[in-house]
């Protein structure tokens, strides 16, 4: 099984909802590291699991989407508390909806909302 990971650093803000969170029930910031791993048996005829540069063109685009903003304002956490754990599967979803690549057989992002504490959230991808 082939491995592939690449990276991206950026910060973004947030409120906790729902409960008593203390500090995390005001707005405050995260420098978030995002971690995609992408898994695959068979290299294309380049010899690659997938083209990185059109990886880091969805990553680039992703973290510019997120890049500074708050997480509670994006539709995509609307009713939901903006978790690490809800954010991690949120990108991963995202990032396997737009990376192409035929054959890729599972996708990981690995969030981390500071050097402690991390949330991951994985997708397999069946052949078809």
């Amino acid at each position: 099984m082939y491995t592939l990971g690449v990276r991206r650093e950026f910060i973004a803000r947030h409120f906790l909802i729902g409960g008593d969170w203390g500090p995390e029930n005001f707005p405050n910031s995260h420098h978030y590291t995002l971690e995609l791993v992408l898994e695959g048996s068979d290299l294309d005829q380049h010899g690659y699991l997938v083209d990185i540069v059109d990886v880091e063109k969805h990553l680039d685009d992703i973290v510019g989407y997120y890049k500074e903003q708050m997480l509670n304002e994006k539709p995509e956490f609307a009713g939901l508390n903006p978790s690490i754990e809800h954010f991690a599967r949120i990108l991963a979803t995202t990032l396997n909806e737009r990376i192409k690549a035929k054959n890729i057989t599972g996708l990981k992002v690995v969030l981390w909302e500071h050097a402690n504490a991390w949330a991951a959230y994985r997708v397999e991808r069946f052949a078809s």
